[in-house]
C-alpha cells in the first residue's frame, strides 16, 4: 500500500515540511534510508543522517530545526517515536490475518471456540477451554483444560497456558513464555524438601505482552496477577502470588520473587531483581543489574545493589573507581 504525505500528516496531525504529495510503501532506519521509505528522527544522535538519508518522508519532532539544507521531505509531530509507532501498528494492523481451524490441530470437544479464531497445527486446546473471537493460537501452542483466552489474542508457537489461568483480550504471548508453571514452594522434610502443592492460577488482564521464554508461575493459593498494560521482555520470571501494577514495563531477565506487590507505571531495566514480600510504588524506574531487597517508595529513580538513590550511586561509582589509587597512597 502506497500512502502520500499529506495523508500520513492528516493522521498522525502532523504538519509537512517539503513536498506533501511524496510517497511511501515500506519503513526504514533513517541511517538505512531507500527511496519508498519513511523514517524517524527522535534521537539527536541520529540528526546527522537526516542530511543524507535516501528516505522520501522522515518524521521529526516539531521542535527540530535543521543546520542545512534538508532534501527529503519532512513531516513534524508533537513525538516522532509515538508516531512512528502509531504507523507501524496501523501496517501491522492492515496485514491479513489467518484463521480458520486445521484438522491437525487438537481440541477437545467441550472446547468453545469463537468467531474468526485461527488454530494452527499441532496446537492443543482442553477440556473447558474458552476462546474469544478473533483470537490467534499458533503451531505447538498449548492451552490447558479449562483456561480462558479473551479476544483479538495471539498465542505464538509453543506458548503454554496452564490449566484454569485466564488471559484477557488483546493479549499477546511470544514463543516459549509459560503461564501458569507451578511456583517454587517446596517445604524442607527430614529426607528433603516436600513438594507445596500450587493450586491458584495466573491472571492477564487486557492489553498484556508477554516476552519469548517469558515464565509467570501460577499462585499457591489465589492469583498471581499482572495488570493491564503491563509489558514483559524476553526471559522474565515472574513468582508465584506477584501483582504487577497496569502499564509496568520490564526489561530481559528480571526477576521478581514471590507475592511482591509491584505498582503502576514502573519501569524496570534488564537483570533487576526483586525480594520476596516486598511492596513497590508506583512510578519507580529502576536502573539496569538493581537489587531490591525490599520494600521502596515510588516517584524516584534507584540503582545498585541494594538499591539507592541513581544519583548518589553515580556518585558513590566514581569513588569506586578511585579506590586502587586511594588504597596505594
Amino acid at each position: 500500500m502506497e500512502f502520500s504525505a499529506k495523508q500520513i500528516a492528516e493522521y498522525i496531525q502532523g504538519v509537512v515540511v517539503g513536498d506533501e504529495n511524496a510517497t511511501v510503501q515500506t519503513f526504514a532506519k533513517i541511517e538505512e534510508g531507500m527511496p519508498g521509505a519513511i523514517s524517524f528522527l527522535a534521537n539527536p544522535k541520529y540528526a546527522p543522517y537526516i542530511y543524507e538519508t535516501q528516505s522520501s518522508i522522515v518524521l521529526v519532532n516539531k521542535d527540530f530545526e535543521p543546520e542545512k539544507e534538508i532534501k527529503t521531505t519532512l513531516i513534524k509531530v508533537d513525538n516522532a517515536y509515538e508516531s512512528i509507532a502509531k504507523l507501524l501498528t496501523l501496517y501491522e494492523m492492515s496485514k491479513p490475518k489467518k484463521n480458520g481451524i486445521n484438522p491437525l490441530a487438537s481440541i477437545a470437544a467441550s472446547a468453545q471456540i469463537g468467531e474468526n479464531v485461527y488454530v494452527a497445527p499441532y496446537a492443543v486446546i482442553g477440556e473447558g477451554v474458552v476462546i474469544g473471537d478473533n483470537t490467534q493460537i499458533h503451531a505447538n501452542a498449548v492451552i490447558g483444560d479449562y483456561a480462558k483466552i479473551g479476544k483479538n489474542c495471539i498465542i505464538y508457537p509453543n506458548a503454554t497456558v496452564y490449566h484454569e489461568c485466564r488471559i484477557g483480550n488483546n493479549v499477546i504471548l511470544h514463543a516459549g513464555s509459560v503461564i501458569g508453571a507451578d511456583g517454587f514452594g517446596h517445604a524442607p522434610a527430614a529426607d528433603g524438601y516436600e513438594k507445596i502443592p500450587q493450586i491458584g492460577i495466573v491472571i492477564l488482564e487486557d492489553n498484556v505482552e508477554v516476552g519469548a521464554n517469558t515464565c509467570i508461575d501460577r499462585a499457591t493459593m489465589g492469583a498471581t496477577i499482572i495488570r493491564k498494560g503491563v509489558k514483559l521482555d524476553n526471559l522474565i520470571q515472574v513468582a508465584h502470588n506477584v501483582e504487577v501494577g497496569a502499564n509496568t514495563v520490564m526489561a530481559s531477565q528480571c526477576g521478581i520473587a514471590g507475592s511482591t506487590k509491584v505498582g503502576e507505571w514502573c519501569m524496570f531495566g534488564g537483570q533487576v531483581g526483586v525480594a520476596g514480600h516486598s511492596k513497590i510504588g508506583d512510578r519507580l524506574n529502576v536502573g539496569a543489574q538493581t537489587g531490591i531487597p525490599g520494600n521502596m517508595k515510588g516517584n524516584q529513580t534507584v540503582m545498585g545493589s541494594p538499591a539507592i538513590d541513581a544519583k548518589l550511586f553515580a556518585r558513590a561509582s566514581v569513588i569506586t573507581k578511585k579506590l586502587p589509587e586511594m588504597y596505594s597512597t
